[in-house]
């Protein structure tokens, strides 16, 4: 390792105010180099803790009667991260279902509170599962869903958005920061765009919650949703959460009716009657564990503090891409991601013509990256625990195998299992 890149990192390392976290996550092998935490979370200590009292405890000792608690996790959860994670009031986040299915409710509901409105607004390079949605959105309603062109790596052109706005526009659903480059959109500025012409804003927080901060309420954003498993730790199927700004919460109907957003829910009554706060969003019976697990997640990041970690997630970026220029950018690699910090979330990609091989090099390397296609090397950094040590020695593993050519004896292809 260049020696004087090492000794930067570690000066880095000791000014860094958020080293004392890394101690507070389980790592059982320090010599794996884990740039995969915006696609799973490492796990806290304190949520091993927690579990483990829950099973014993709560549920093992108070069985049934354990609900007297449980009933209001997903509200707790929530206000825990509108306080400490998001900007949002006490009451317009709770936890529910899983991101897709979150989507859909909020989406829905949007285009029922724009009647008449025809058009819904995407871009190309949205997150799979939220085009996919939408897709279905507009075709069981006769919808035209309108794609807006985005740059891979640049992400979504605010001019492009506002390019499609008109007045038959019933919702506007990006990505805040997009799963690819790490491109972090005008979330303010879009939502604006979407007012003006009396459209609703719908974000996807999932690779921005935990990472950078998320202006709801400033901006006026109407509703968002998003997962707790990446910065924010919950875990592998976590639950995910919704925002609806508390203005909406009472005039907003979702299509999914279930008893946990019922009035009176125990009286069992035969007709639906919602409550009038968020919860009117909620469906069935919450899970409980990852409940716990998404709740010792956000009270981590509250902790640390959302511009701490922001701060941290822009440095660790920086560096990394002053090794990509000294080290990769000669072996034909090319940065995927916006250069400018303040554009950039807690990710940073390069593109290779044999990213694929390259990825399975570097997991027997035992540094763990992410593949995004086209040929794009995702590399992802957790503020809380990833040190600017561990990235140096995650490029400096990554130089060794592009130069020693030892990536070409892996499969070009990607396997359907992998």
């Amino acid at each position: 390792m260049t020696d004087h890149l090492l000794v930067r990192a570690r000066g880095l390392d000791a000014a860094d105010p958020l080293a004392a976290f890394r101690e507070r996550f389980v790592i059982t092998d320090p010599d794996v180099v884990y740039l995969d935490g915006n696609s799973l979370g490492r796990l806290p200590k304190a949520t091993r803790d927690r579990l483990r009292e829950v099973v014993d405890r709560e549920w093992g000792a108070e069985l049934i009667r354990g609900w007297d608690r449980w009933m209001s996790l997903a509200r707790e959860v929530g206000d825990v991260l509108a306080g400490g994670v998001l900007e949002a009031l006490p009451g317009e986040v709770v936890l529910s279902d899983s991101t897709s299915v979150n989507l859909y409710k909020l989406a829905a509901a949007a285009c029922d509170a724009r009647p008449g409105r025809r058009v819904i607004v995407t871009d190309d390079d949205n997150f799979p599962t939220d085009q996919y949605i939408l897709q279905g959105l507009a075709a069981a309603r006769g919808m035209e869903l309108r794609v807006v062109r985005s740059d891979l790596d640049a992400g979504v052109s605010a001019r492009e958005v506002i390019a499609a706005l008109d007045s038959d526009v019933a919702l506007v659903s990006l990505s805040h920061v997009a799963y690819r480059s790490g491109a972090v959109a005008d979330l303010p500025g879009i939502t604006a765009a979407a007012h003006a012409v009396g459209a609703l804003a719908l974000w996807d927080l999932c690779h921005s919650a935990g990472s950078v901060p998320v202006p709801l309420r400033s901006a006026g954003v109407d509703l968002a949703v998003g997962c707790t498993y990446k910065h924010l730790n919950g875990g592998p199927g976590a639950p995910a959460f919704l925002y609806v700004r508390a203005e909406l919460q009472s005039t907003l109907r979702q299509p999914i009716w279930g008893w946990f957003g019922q009035r009176g829910q125990f009286d069992m009554a035969g007709g639906y009657d919602p409550v009038e706060s968020v919860e009117r969003f909620l469906v069935g019976t919450p899970p409980v564990l990852g409940g716990y697990a998404a709740l010792e997640g956000a009270r981590i990041t509250a902790e640390a503090g959302i511009d701490a970690i922001a701060a941290k997630g822009r440095a660790l970026g920086a560096y990394a891409i002053e090794l990509f220029d000294a080290w990769l950018a000669p072996h034909g690699f090319a940065l995927a991601s916006p250069r400018d910090d303040a554009r950039r979330g807690a990710h940073v990609t390069l593109h290779h013509p044999q990213a694929w091989q390259i990825s399975q090099a570097l997991r027997a390397a035992n540094v763990i990256p992410d593949f995004r296609t086209p040929d794009r090397l995702r590399l992802g950094f957790a503020p809380l625990y990833t040190s600017f040590a561990e990235v140096c020695l995650g490029f400096e593993r990554l130089r060794e195998i592009v130069e020693s050519g030892s990536y070409k004896a892996f499969p070009a292809e990607r396997s359907r299992v992998t």
